[in-house]
């Protein structure tokens, strides 16, 4: 996985690629997890967390072009670097902890394995991944925007208030689609921005 992502990001013509990924190889991007307990919450789930962000935005950036929509285009390299890059606030983040967890069979608590989330450099989430790649890369004004709000509306500073909703997503698979499929409707097919074709 790891060859397969640098092979990505190499073929991104920019000044600057050479370095950015010098950066993700000296830091433990590859070997992070995506969250603590969340998504990915083990060793390498960051860099498996990116791929798969590559593999549904490549997918859904097919699917749409081939709509019946006159729809913006979207480059090849713009999705490898939003989908590739947008977590990368997330490397040195985490270190490796404990915590206890009661243990359904036995009723005791036991000491399990976790990771602990303490940021370097704490400003934010979409905002800090913008600021680090283009210490390295220049983005486009797009591509900066979408990884800026990549969380939606779980980017907020009450996060835990919406822990439910990531809940129920997870459990209810028509919920999240309902979901998706009123953003795509909102954002695309009642966009006065956007005609159909023909």
């Amino acid at each position: 996985m790891k060859n397969f992502y640098i092979q990505l990001l190499k073929s991104v013509d920019r000044p600057g690629i050479d370095a950015l990924i010098d950066y993700l190889q000296n830091s433990d991007f590859f070997e992070a997890p995506a969250s603590t307990i969340y998504h990915g919450s083990y060793a390498g789930g960051l860099l498996e967390h990116s791929l798969n962000v590559y593999n549904m935005l490549q997918w859904y950036v097919a699917n749409l072009q081939d709509s019946d929509f006159e729809l913006p285009k979207i480059s090849e390299e713009s999705i490898i670097v939003v989908a590739l890059l947008h977590d990368l606030c997330k490397a040195n983040c985490y270190h490796e902890s404990t915590r206890n967890v009661k243990n359904e069979q036995t009723g005791k608590w036991e000491k399990v394995p976790c990771y602990k989330r303490e940021p370097l450099l704490p400003m934010g989430h979409g905002g800090k991944s913008v600021f680090i790649i283009q210490q390295f890369i220049k983005l486009t004004p797009e591509e900066a925007q979408a990884i800026y709000w990549h969380m939606g509306a779980y980017d907020t500073s009450p996060y835990n208030t919406l822990n439910e909703l990531g809940k129920s997503y997870e459990m209810n698979l028509l919920a999240f689609l309902l979901n998706q499929a009123d953003m795509m409707a909102t954002y695309i097919a009642e966009n006065p921005n956007y005609k159909l074709k023909g």
